[in-house]
């Protein structure tokens, strides 16, 4: 019998044989890739658990269907599902022009407080790559997602707020700023830090990492992204001491804990380039973040198959997503990458604790590479590549669970 996902007094989710978990199919190609990939996580539940368990889907509107259908871009009805199943998943989404979201997807991520933006980077063989050791790349994102400048605190230039705003800082700071200014204010807290931290550094703990790195541009921004890396180095010593230390406190020698460390944000660019093998965890502000991931989705195939969960560890709220765009142009033609929302939808069955379907889904879907079968995007890409569409490379995938 279906039933929802609960909180358990551990703080954990406690997920029922028949967990109600709603989606959103998505705009453009959300469609296809949803129909695809929600074929290959139901065939994973059924053959990992022999029809023991199984997901009982619940279809929540959101974006362009949902503004045709009601009106509104992001109904209540769909935020409360969210809240109340705990757990969901969704395609990528429209943002509204001319008004309304700024982004629908940080207006969930913040609705929710969903502070976490969970991003494994990985190679599977045979993806094409612009790089020469794509397999070095084994990384995990650890994104701030409600703070920094995409807390979306700005004002536009030539507006009588933003000429206000300039004159305030001009009379009670010193600070000169140009007449015509647009103006945004970065906030960095410290709760909001080390929550963040925190959840990273406890996946470094629960998955057996060997490192986390905290990524800022703290040299110049000394009191928002340097506090951020004060902070982590603080939760450190307070909190983990007994499994992780920082750099300075060893010396670089960790021994047998996780060795925390800390890095620039540009230089940090070039290093997972020419040396990957340095980074294991990684924890940064949001804007930060955003660069990285897809930076680094791009070593690996790109953003076509890169996975991302928004998460709240405190609540146990999570929303796992496809992170590229909704392609409309492709919309319809049963033509483009599933790989983005089936990795998305692996993070899912993981945080729900249902790893045995999750392994599977990553081991058909890196047999299905490696024998060649792709999408367009890999196959203009490979040599002696059987090209085919979403919904075929789906059916490959369930072939070889």
């Amino acid at each position: 019998m279906a039933d929802a996902i609960i909180l358990n007094a551990q703080g954990g989710v406690e997920v029922p044989a028949e967990p109600i978990i709603p989606f959103v199919e998505g705009d453009g190609t959300g469609p296809d890739i949803w129909a695809a990939s929600v074929r290959v996580f139901d065939a994973a539940v059924a053959k990992a658990y022999s029809g023991k368990r199984k997901i009982a889907w619940k279809e929540v509107l959101a974006g362009q269907k949902a503004f045709d259908e009601t009106g509104d871009w992001l109904p209540k009805e769909t935020v409360q599902a969210f809240r109340t199943y705990f757990v969901g998943i969704k395609g990528p989404l429209t943002t509204p022009v001319g008004g309304g979201f700024r982004s629908l997807n940080v207006a969930l991520r913040q609705i929710l407080d969903l502070y976490v933006c969970l991003r494994p980077v990985r190679w599977f063989e045979g993806v094409p790559s612009p790089v020469k050791r794509p397999q070095d790349v084994d990384m995990v994102i650890f994104r701030e997602n409600t703070e920094d400048v995409y807390a979306g605190m700005e004002v536009e230039a030539g507006t009588k707020e933003a000429e206000k705003l300039r004159q305030y800082l001009t009379e009670e700071f010193g600070w000169k700023i140009r007449e015509e200014s647009g103006i945004g204010i970065k906030p960095i807290s410290r709760e909001g830090s080390r929550r963040h931290i925190r959840a990273a550094l406890q996946y470094a703990v629960d998955h057996n990492r060997s490192s986390v790195t905290f990524v800022h541009k703290g040299n110049i921004m000394k009191f928002t992204e340097g506090a951020f890396q004060k902070w982590g180095y603080e939760l450190v010593r307070e909190e983990f001491s007994d499994v992780a230390v920082g750099w300075e406190d060893c010396g670089g020698d960790p021994g047998n804990k996780i060795l925390v460390k800390d890095t620039i944000a540009d230089i940090t660019l070039q290093q997972v380039l020419t040396r990957p093998r340095e980074f294991d965890v990684i924890a940064t502000t949001n804007l930060n973040g955003d660069y990285l991931s897809d930076a680094l989705a791009a070593q690996v195939g790109g953003i076509g198959i890169a996975p991302g969960g928004n998460i709240n560890y405190q609540t146990g709220h999570a929303i796992f997503e496809a992170t590229h765009g909704t392609a409309p142009k492709y919309a319809g033609l049963d033509k483009v990458n599933p790989g983005s929302l089936i990795l998305s939808g692996v993070l899912m069955l993981e945080y729900m604790g249902w790893q045995e379907a999750a392994d599977l889904i990553l081991q058909s879907l890196g047999q299905t590479i490696k024998d060649r079968i792709v999408t367009y995007d890999f196959g203009r890409l490979m040599d002696n590549a059987t090209e085919v569409k979403t919904s075929q490379f789906a059916e490959a995938m369930i072939e070889r669970l």
